[in-house]
């Protein structure tokens, strides 16, 4: 165990102006207030030069994003970025030519991610203009948050198995 304190960031991605795009910022404001000692909490459009710089020098990211890839609106994905790439789809939703996909690969192939570097999805339903997610996605919200808080909870323990990784939630 090193001296000196770990750095964690969660990061919620999108545009709070897009309804469901939105989606990661809610997550991660519902969790502030319980993060555990050491974790930084950012909101980010889901530019890939802003999240570079987001996890620039952490140990470990969450990154909360909306997704469309043809599951069900509600359904949660999960992702250790070291285990495996994020799939093609994690993108399609992004008005970014260079997301989050494309930003952890190329910080994979200059050795820039994080130690552990976590994806969670949220399959969106509406990306219209507005500000209030769609109810398929208002009702997930607190399921996602508490994979969250548990993945940061079990990080800042430094237990080495994380939840619920590579595995999908339904809101049916």
């Amino acid at each position: 165990m090193s001296d000196s304190p770990s750095k964690t960031v969660l990061i919620g991605i999108g545009n709070p102006f897009r309804r469901d795009d939105g989606v990661g910022r809610v997550i991660v404001r519902c969790l502030s207030g319980q993060l555990p000692a050491g974790v930084n909490l950012q909101e980010e459009s889901g530019d890939g030069t802003e999240l570079l710089e987001a996890w620039k020098g952490a140990d470990c990211a969450i990154l909360v994003d909306a997704v469309q890839s043809g599951a069900p609106a509600g359904t949660i994905h999960s992702f250790d970025a070291h285990a495996q790439k994020l799939p093609t789809w994690f993108s399609r939703s992004s008005t970014h030519a260079f997301g989050v996909a494309e930003a952890i690969e190329l910080a994979r192939i200059t050795d820039d991610l994080p130690s552990r570097l976590l994806v969670y999805g949220i399959e969106g339903l509406d990306f219209s203009p507005g500000l209030e997610l769609s109810p398929e996605l208002a009702k997930m919200v607190p399921v996602a948050v508490g994979l969250v808080l548990q993945a940061l909870q079990q990080l800042s323990a430094e237990r080495p198995e994380l939840p619920n990784l590579h595995q999908e939630k339904s809101a049916s």
